[in-house]
C-alpha cells in the first residue's frame, strides 16, 4: 500500500507556522473558544504586521484591503487547539500561496565571500541599509560600496 503524505516538510510554510503559532500565543483560554473574537482578533493582530507576515495576513483576509477572507479556516482549528503546523496544512489547501511565502536567509557579513554573492543579494544588503550606490555598474562597485559602509553597519566582537 502507497500513502501519500500531506504533512508539510521541514521549511515548507515558515511563514505561515510561525505567524500562526505567535498569533495563537496571544490568545487567552476564554478568547480561544470563540471563533468570532478569533477573528477579531487576528484582524488586530494583523495591524501591526509587516513584510512577509502582513502579506500573510492578506492572503487569509485579516487586512481591510484583502481581496477574499478564509478567517475561517485559521479560527476554527484554533478554536479546537489544533498545533500551528495542522492548520498551515489545511490553508495550503484552499490557498497554495500561502506556504509560497518564505523568510528571506540573514546573510552574514563577517563570514560571507561578497564575491560568490549574486548583485541582486548585494543590492538587498544597502537596501536593508538604506543607503544608495549611486553611479555603481558592476558588481565590483557594490563589492567596493559595501566595504566602504560595512564598519557602520556591523559589529565585530572581540
Amino acid at each position: 500500500a502507497c500513502t501519500t503524505s500531506l504533512a508539510l516538510k521541514e521549511d515548507e510554510c515558515e511563514v505561515c507556522v510561525k505567524t500562526v503559532q505567535r498569533f495563537a500565543d496571544t490568545l487567552t483560554d476564554d478568547l480561544k473558544k470563540d471563533t468570532k473574537k478569533i477573528e477579531e482578533k487576528f484582524k488586530e493582530f494583523c495591524k501591526g504586521q509587516k513584510n512577509k507576515e502582513q502579506r500573510f495576513c492578506y492572503y487569509l483576509g485579516g487586512l481591510e484591503e484583502s481581496a477574499t477572507g478564509i478567517l475561517g479556516e485559521l479560527s476554527k482549528p484554533l478554536s479546537w487547539s489544533m498545533p500551528a503546523d495542522k492548520i498551515c496544512e489545511k490553508l495550503k489547501k484552499k490557498d497554495a500561496q500561502i506556504c509560497d511565502l518564505r523568510y528571506e536567509k540573514q546573510i552574514d557579513l563577517n563570514s560571507v565571500d561578497l564575491k560568490k554573492l549574486k548583485v541582486r543579494d548585494l543590492k538587498k544588503i544597502l537596501s536593508d541599509w538604506d543607503e544608495n550606490c549611486d553611479g555603481c555598474l558592476e558588481k565590483t562597485d557594490y563589492i567596493k560600496r559595501i566595504e566602504e559602509l560595512k564598519p557602520q553597519y556591523t559589529k565585530t566582537e572581540l
